[in-house]
């Protein structure tokens, strides 16, 4: 891929993440949802009308809000449909392939994918655990096809932000973090059902812990946990403590049973740093000593906050690398651990943790 060229995306499922990677797509200039794979030929057709890149510059130049990049998406076909993923991976169209799913299919979505030779994105979590991501990660490589985790938090430009408040001494030395998130999900399949890797940790828990790892990499010395699980097994709420070799001290709360307050805080001896969504960060707000207000810092505006791995992955193609800067397959591969870890504690259990491949 050269710097002038449109990165064609082909994203596979139609859920809401789904929905999120087209809304995302239809925004920028230099990357489009160019085809969509699916199960069902029915649902791709629906999915590739509703979010035709066509359709939506049509729109956008009916309401006046028309500019040279509009115009010239107008004049790109509609998204194509496709009635399987074996398809929408055969087309040689597709730059990279964007993997949708639930938790429970991106191994044998990606598996298909690299070795037909197109780049991936793969929606957090990653895989259902550290063997079946290990396995795709080696095969990457093997290849030679990029390969690259969806935890969207880490393209972020507010990861920089907080990055470069701690490194200047702002907070003084880092000596806490709390980081929670929680959504009341009611009883979803994707939460309950252990066949579709269910639970808080891989939809939300994955969220805390990067959120730790994005800003100290030092080595975890000790990791206690508890959880609170469902009639079907699969935890519905958990804490976690992390001490890390450097003597920060990490509490996390994830939960898909209540409205958590998505905060993460920073916590050093001299001031404290408030991240007001640690999935999706707005604002982030500095305090000194004495809690005293110093400032707020707000991130730029975005689309959706997709755009960021979007944008990563085209250049991580152009630059023709196997993995992105933002969040390399070591990173990737040790979230994944961590959590086989927390879920062996707790005896949540999928069927693919008995699985050969």
């Amino acid at each position: 891929m050269t710097t002038n060229e449109t990165m064609r995306v082909g994203i596979i499922g139609t859920g809401w993440i789904a929905e999120k990677a087209a809304i995302t797509l239809n925004g920028l200039s230099n990357c489009e949802a160019y085809a969509v794979g699916s199960r069902s030929q029915e649902t791709a057709d629906q999915f590739a009308d509703k979010w035709s890149i066509a359709k939506a510059a049509n729109e956008r130049k009916q309401s006046g809000a028309c500019s040279d990049s509009a115009e010239r998406e107008q004049a790109r076909p509609s998204v194509k449909a496709y009635g399987s993923y074996a398809e929408l991976i055969a087309d040689p169209d597709v730059d990279i392939v964007y993997v949708g799913t639930p938790h429970s299919h991106h191994y044998d979505v990606t598996r298909a994918a690299l070795l037909a030779g197109k780049p991936c994105l793969v929606e957090k979590a990653f895989m259902a655990n550290a063997r079946q991501a290990k396995d795709m990660i080696d095969l990457a490589h093997e290849r030679k096809v990029f390969l690259a985790e969806a935890i969207w938090t880490r393209y972020q430009p507010a990861v920089g932000i907080v990055r470069e408040l701690i490194s200047s001494g702002r907070i003084g030395e880092p000596r806490l973090v709390t980081a929670t998130l929680g959504y009341s999900m009611g009883e979803k399949p994707r939460i309950m059902r252990p066949d579709l890797c269910g639970g808080a940790l891989l939809d939300l828990g994955v969220y805390a812990l990067n959120f730790v790892r994005m800003f100290f990499d030092a080595d975890i010395v000790s990791m206690e946990s508890q959880c609170v699980k469902s009639t079907t097994g699969m935890d519905l709420t958990n804490a976690i403590s992390l001490i890390l070799a450097d003597g920060v001290l990490c509490n996390l709360q994830s939960s898909a049973a209540c409205v958590g307050d998505n905060i993460g805080v920073i916590a050093g001896t001299e001031g404290n740093l408030i991240i007001d969504n640690i999935n999706n960060p707005q604002n982030i707000t500095v305090n000194g000593p004495d809690r005293t207000y110093i400032e707020t810092i707000r991130v730029p505006q975005q689309i959706t906050g997709y755009e960021y791995q979007f944008l990563a992955c085209r250049q991580a193609l152009i630059d023709g690398l196997l993995e992105p800067r933002e969040m390399p397959h070591e990173e990737t591969l040790y979230i994944m651990q961590l959590m086989d870890c927390l879920r062996q504690k707790w005896g949540v259990h999928y069927p693919m943790d008995d699985d050969n491949g």
